[in-house]
């Protein structure tokens, strides 16, 4: 809008600048008339004419410098308006469009003269347009400066994101209120936000993924060690399939051998012993007719017969199964073994327990036993001892089995891992003990001797299974 210019110069200081500038010549002329009336007069109405002439020049010069001041200020004016980086909208109530500049007709892609007069509101998008109307209704309504983000569409169709600025105006023209709205294109800073975000995602993602390598390489890792585990597993499962297979054949064996040695026996001794008893009976019956005085002694020497197959056949049974254990108990058992064996070996036996032992089940002190009689029996065998230390007691809630001997040494790990064993000896020990959820262990040291460990629950409820210990010392070895 154009504003009509103004004079800066009141009259006074227009006729004394007029006045200054009229010749000296004129003075003097005037002067000179100065005699004469009518001259005068109208010399004087001269002067006013030629003074009001240069204050109309002076005046038509100050306006049309004003003029030209006003011209340089409106085309600053209309370059700032238009030629601006954002779009300014002046709206009436109703949100329609009163004034436009250049750049905001450039933002909806419309001609300005199209847009006067056509609502704002048409050129946003549906999903905006809400926010959009609270925004106008809240500027129009005077709530101060207020700021929204919306996407706006050109007439061809294209979107974009948009902020928009609003502050509230009242205009003398008209009664009711309107608003100015700018409006500049952010779809940069929006697709940069997204971008950002889509960064943030993807390191994020990344994180996470170099999370997941990580644990996946744990994982991976486990399996490797899981699989080795395995692998040792199973390389233990095939030994110990070697080894039972092994003890499976030389139980067999040695169950043929036992058969064997009883059935020697028995012929050997049993049989001989009982043929001489009936030789005896013949004789008793040859002798009570011819000579009845020495009948006594026949049958003396026939009961000795008969009492020693009975001894025999005890001492047989002894080594089959003690009755005494199911009898008299384990202490008692094991103390007559410990007799015998010291008669038929010269070893003696240092034999300590605790009366707790006889509370075990039937199981474990027969474990207990054949554990001694196995030890004792390669001691008679291998060991050269002069002694031997036998040793029964409860450990919280275990029991625990010692064997110890001052013989010679041997190469335990060796006797435990050979794939032909002569005997069941220490594998027998054991899986006797292993049989009852218990551990055994051996140690065998030159100049030392060896030990025997045999610890099993005290327990007599579910067992627990537990690993087989195997502490070795290499020492020298002895036949096993």
């Amino acid at each position: 809008m154009q504003n009509k210019p103004t004079l800066s110069l009141d009259a006074a200081e227009l006729r004394r600048r007029a006045e200054a500038l009229l010749p000296k010549k004129r003075k003097a002329r005037r002067a000179e008339a100065d005699g004469l009336k009518s001259a005068a007069d109208t010399q004087r109405m001269l002067h006013e004419l030629q003074v009001h002439q240069i204050e109309l020049e002076m005046q038509n010069a100050e306006i049309q410098e004003c003029w030209d001041r006003n011209g340089v200020l409106l085309e600053k004016y209309t370059d700032l308006y238009d030629f601006a980086p954002v779009g300014y909208f002046s709206l009436d109530g109703q949100g329609r469009i009163l004034e436009v500049n250049l750049t905001g007709s450039t933002l909806l892609g419309v001609a300005r003269s199209r847009l006067v007069k056509q609502p704002l509101p048409r050129f946003v998008a549906l999903p905006s347009r809400p926010v959009f109307l609270d925004f106008l209704k809240r500027v129009c309504a005077g709530d101060g400066k207020l700021v929204c983000e919306a996407k706006l569409q050109k007439e061809d169709g294209t979107l974009f994101w948009a902020s928009l600025h609003g502050a509230s105006v009242y205009s003398s023209e008209t009664p009711q209120k309107g608003c100015r709205v700018v409006v500049s294109d952010i779809t940069s800073l929006k697709q940069a936000q997204e971008t950002q975000h889509r960064m943030e995602v993807l390191a994020a993602s990344n994180e996470e993924l170099k999370r997941e390598i990580v644990r996946r390489q744990a994982v991976e890792e486990a399996l490797k060690k899981s699989e080795q585990h395995t692998g040792e597993l199973l390389e233990q499962a095939r030994h110990m399939q070697v080894q039972l297979r092994d003890l499976s054949h030389r139980i067999l064996q040695v169950q043929e051998e036992e058969r064997k040695r009883i059935s020697r026996e028995l012929h050997d001794e049993i049989t001989q012993t009982l043929v001489s008893i009936n030789v005896h009976l013949d004789s008793l019956a040859l002798a009570s007719k011819i000579n009845p005085g020495s009948l006594r002694q026949k049958i003396i020497q026939t009961q000795r017969l008969v009492e020693k197959s009975i001894s025999i056949v005890h001492q047989y049974a002894r080594d089959l199964r003690p009755t005494a254990l199911d009898d008299l108990g384990l202490i008692i058992t094991l103390h007559s073994f410990l007799n015998d064996f010291l008669k038929k070996t010269g070893i003696h036996v240092q034999f300590t327990t605790f009366a707790g032992v006889e509370q075990l089940n039937s199981d474990r002190r027969t474990v207990l036993y054949r554990i001694v009689q196995e030890a004792l029996a390669n001691v008679a065998q291998h060991a050269q001892a002069s002694r031997v230390k036998v040793s029964i007691h409860k450990i919280a809630d275990d029991v625990l089995l010692e064997i110890s001997d001052n013989g010679q040494a041997f190469d335990v790990e060796r006797a435990l891992q050979a794939k032909r064993n002569k005997r069941l000896g220490l594998i027998g020990m054991r899986e006797r003990a292993e049989m009852v959820g218990g551990t055994f262990a051996v140690e065998s040291v030159p100049g030392q001797g060896t030990m025997v460990r045999a610890q099993i629950p005290f327990n007599n409820g579910t067992l627990v299974k537990r690993p087989s210990a195997r502490r070795v010392k290499l020492a020298k070895t002895r036949k096993q």
